[in-house]
């Protein structure tokens, strides 16, 4: 499941926008359903960092333990 961070905050978890404080609702979901899900998180090289801790959280807050950081090249 791809989770890409954009430069203005926004998400996108697989192909669908969604708000920050959602993604732990969401990826619990998906969890249930594929217990190995593993989660990539990309974010833009001009992206906040406060944004991308809040989504590491929100992915911490699913119990989601396969998190690959991806490359910002």
């Amino acid at each position: 499941l791809n989770c890409l961070l954009n430069s203005s905050g926004k998400v996108l978890l697989g192909k669908q926008p969604i708000e920050i404080k959602d993604i732990s609702r969401e990826v619990r979901k998906r969890l249930k359903e594929n217990s190995k899900l593993i989660i990539s998180v990309k974010a833009h090289g001009q992206a906040k960092y406060s944004d991308y801790i809040r989504v590491i959280d929100q992915l911490k807050m699913a119990n989601a333990t396969r998190i690959s950081i991806a490359n910002t090249e």
